[in-house]
């Protein structure tokens, strides 16, 4: 599939690149080309071995050009809990509401409940996913088969999934095709054993591969972590090897100095969850403090049973917003750094480093977003309202490796989208029942 787009507005999100009026070339999942018209002709005449017949020609008609959000931490199957499992403290939430019904669920459950949020990321623009759930194998076929981007790490602990299964996801799921990836991690400290991580760091030694897990996300989990260990989860799981090729971990709410000093120093990321972390009443993240550390910061939405909802337009706002009220003080952590946080780091995070940016050679992850709607006039600065006042509503085009899934409502992903939500019903119907 050969696509061109042109008269679009276009954010490349390469640093120091201002957004311009030009076009970008698409020739099979991979950007051939991004600049001015007149750039294109140039390119043209220096290219003269290069036929260039367009499948499609696309008219963006000065609508934005931007690489796809990256939601770096979510539970996608967890739609089925969807507005069921609402209102109650974590550890209520987790083991009366959660964990019951996740021990119903089968691999078919999985797979055909990942579509419900896979149809919803690609409608928020979202191009590719960090997954963590209970069956790697059925979630990677049900993301390889909607043409969606998912990397997945592991929810290894003492009571399901096993460190040999872990190795197994990661040697069997890695380059098996081009829309699933596999990095090593765990549920978290306190749903693992120290002999249990103990054998997860001897894998990360094997392969000189990162670790990720849920980490600090409350404060009675950092403080019962201290009591366990006389040291924090952070520190606890550098003290066990667990980080010496880097990786990061999801919510991070309850950081001290230490744990970010050690953060810096293993190039760890931050994935921060705004939306659940609120909803729970887990806490605000220190995102200045990350920021001021040069601790670089991703953003994810968390399952759908813990934020409801899977928009990164909401989570973007709420990374601000909450920093400047916990900060008191309104020009903590700018629109623009969100933006970044939301494509750019998402995508080294999850180690997608070809899906960052628009540029030539990277792949095709793009999304467009309708610039002549009222929550985007006037026009002003485009960055800071996509981050303040842009919504889903301003999605027109999600495109993942130069295939476009989603367009003016509606959804390319090879399958009825009536079918998927009788399915999820019934589903819903046998295990609530």
């Amino acid at each position: 599939m050969r696509t061109r787009f042109f008269n679009a507005r276009i954010l490349t999100m390469e640093p120091d690149r201002e957004i311009f009026v030009g076009e970008v070339w698409v020739v099979k999942d991979e950007i051939i080309f991004v600049g001015t018209e007149e750039e294109g002709r140039s390119y043209c005449n220096d290219h003269p071995d290069q036929i260039l017949i367009w499948d499609r020609e696309i008219d963006c008609k000065k609508n934005l050009l931007m690489p796809g959000f990256k939601n770096a931490h979510t539970h996608s199957a967890m739609t089925l809990m969807r507005s069921k499992a609402d209102d109650l403290p974590l550890s209520d939430w987790l083991n009366t509401q959660i964990f019951p019904i996740e021990a119903k669920m089968t691999g078919e459950d999985i797979y055909h409940l990942s579509k419900i949020a896979i149809l919803e990321y690609l409608s928020s623009g979202i191009t590719a996913a960090f997954e963590m759930y209970l069956t790697p194998f059925t979630v990677a076929d049900s993301f390889r088969d909607c043409g969606f981007r998912c990397v997945q790490t592991s929810c290894v602990n003492n009571f399901s999934q096993s460190v040999e299964l872990l190795e197994k996801y990661y040697t069997d799921i890695n380059g098996k095709d081009e829309f699933n990836s596999f990095i090593l991690g765990v549920h978290a400290e306190y749903t693992c054993s120290k002999e249990l991580l103990e054998e997860c760091a001897k894998l990360t030694h094997k392969y000189k591969a990162p670790f990720w897990a849920h980490i600090q996300e409350t404060e009675s989990e950092t403080k019962e972590c201290i009591e366990r260990y006389g040291m924090t989860p952070i520190e606890f799981f550098d003290s066990l090897g667990l980080f010496d090729y880097g990786g990061g971990g999801y919510h991070l709410v309850w950081t001290n100095d230490h744990d970010r000093e050690i953060m810096k120093k293993r190039g760890l990321y931050v994935v921060t969850n705004p939306g659940s972390n609120l909803k729970l009443a887990s806490g605000i993240a220190p995102i200045k403090e990350y920021l001021e550390a040069g601790i670089p910061v991703a953003i994810g939405t968390d399952g759908p049973a813990s934020n409801n909802c899977l928009d990164m337009f909401r989570e973007m706002f709420l990374v601000t917003g909450l920093a400047k009220v916990k900060n008191m003080d309104a020009s903590s952590v700018d629109a623009k750094e969100v933006l970044k946080m939301a494509t750019v780091n998402g995508a080294k995070a999850m180690g997608l480093n070809d899906c960052d940016v628009l540029a030539p050679g990277k792949k095709a992850d793009i999304i467009m977003l309708d610039l002549m709607r009222p929550n985007m006039q006037p026009i002003n600065n485009i960055e800071k309202n996509i981050v303040y006042s842009g919504s889903k509503e301003n999605v027109i085009m999600t495109m993942i490796g130069g295939v476009i899934r989603y367009e003016n409502g509606k959804f390319n992903i090879g399958e009825d989208i009536d079918a998927i939500y009788a399915k999820a019903e019934e589903i819903k119907a046998r295990l609530y029942s």
